[in-house]
């Protein structure tokens, strides 16, 4: 029986830190259940999946359904789709069978592409190479997690591009749902008639919405998120603070007008992974602590203070103790509150 490939390429940027990331997680793991339950996946599907931040790496390789278990998902630093198009080309050439004079190669691969914001790095040239190489030979789909993607640089490598509007629990489900039934659909078209093109589930209920390219794209917020990179001072392990943009009106009736911050969403720890997926350098990028709302307390060791900031420019914990040793710069210094605001170090997002 001929393989039905199917990539999972997945953007694992900071600003995928929480909720999301668990979501896909959950979601990855629930599409393989349900496809086991089915005979024609059962003999023709195989998934991989690749992940991407600043970096891209395969966190697995094409297995057969009923001996996949989905890998834990990674965070990196920034959001490198070019760099992530490059990657699954060169996976392409290496993972996929191509069909001899003794046997028929893989069928056509499918590409569900996940990502929640803009590239940060550059896209032109692996996009041309896609567009002349690669994209008639695969079916890719990608699905933009929330509305702050840009919808357009993503129909520059297919026409098919979707948006998940709600990102809560429930819009999750039925998304990975419709992933689901697409490659069903797909696995019985390859299995009854050797048809491999893209046979998308229908789309209903409106949790999920093909974007119409030829129009002018909605303007969207150039910065959803603002995610911090801290150090626990007790176990030295990092941790990200996520906050999410937020506009409320003014407190002053007689102006129209609306104020700008950020609300915390949580801290979260993260694996020493996370520094392999990053791009390299400093993003240079910093934001004032009078734009955030909300401080947390250290995700790694509970200190009160989550969100203190050493000269350095960096974010550490602290607690009751006296002086207090950074992990980053490991000057020792006395920490303690006050009323001013700083300008700290901000990741690419």
């Amino acid at each position: 029986m001929r393989r039905l490939p199917v990539y999972f390429l997945i953007d694992v940027s900071e600003s995928m830190i929480g909720d999301p990331i668990d979501q896909v997680q959950e979601g990855i793991a629930n599409i393989i259940k349900e496809l086991r339950t089915d005979p024609y996946a059962l003999e023709t599907v195989f998934v991989s999946i690749i992940v991407f931040a600043g970096k891209t790496e395969k966190i697995s390789n094409f297995v057969e359904l009923y001996n996949y278990y989905p890998p834990k998902l990674p965070i990196g630093g920034g959001t490198g789709l070019g760099n992530a198009i490059d990657f699954l080309m060169k996976d392409m050439e290496i993972s996929l069978q191509k069909t001899t004079m003794d046997e028929k190669g893989d069928w056509r691969p499918i590409i569900f592409l996940f990502t929640d914001g803009k590239p940060t790095d550059k896209v032109d040239i692996p996009f041309d190479k896609w567009n002349q190489k690669y994209r008639n030979k695969s079916n890719l789909v990608a699905i933009s997690i929330g509305d702050n993607t840009d919808t357009k640089v993503l129909g520059r490598i297919t026409d098919n591009v979707l948006q998940l509007n709600k990102t809560d629990n429930e819009s999750f489900k039925k998304f990975f749902k419709w992933v689901t039934a697409s490659i069903k659909t797909t696995s019985i078209s390859v299995s009854a008639t050797n048809d491999d093109g893209l046979n998308l589930a229908p789309l209903t209920n409106g949790f999920l919405e093909k974007i119409d390219l030829n129009k002018t794209s909605r303007p969207t917020l150039d910065e959803n998120f603002a995610v911090i990179l801290g150090k626990c001072q007790t176990t030295k392990k990092s941790y990200l603070i996520k906050y999410q943009k937020r506009l409320s009106p003014s407190e002053f009736k007689e102006i129209s007008s609306t104020t700008l911050d950020y609300k915390l969403v949580g801290a979260f720890p993260i694996e020493n992974s996370y520094y392999n997926l990053c791009e390299g350098g400093s993003s240079n990028t910093k934001i004032n602590t009078a734009e955030l709302t909300g401080f947390p307390a250290c995700p790694c060791c509970s200190n009160q203070y989550g969100f203190s900031f050493c000269e350095c420019g960096n974010v550490l914990c602290t607690g009751d103790e006296e002086t207090t040793k950074c992990p980053w710069c490991e000057t020792e210094a006395h920490f303690g509150l006050s009323e001013g605001s700083a300008n700290v170090n901000r990741t690419r997002g």
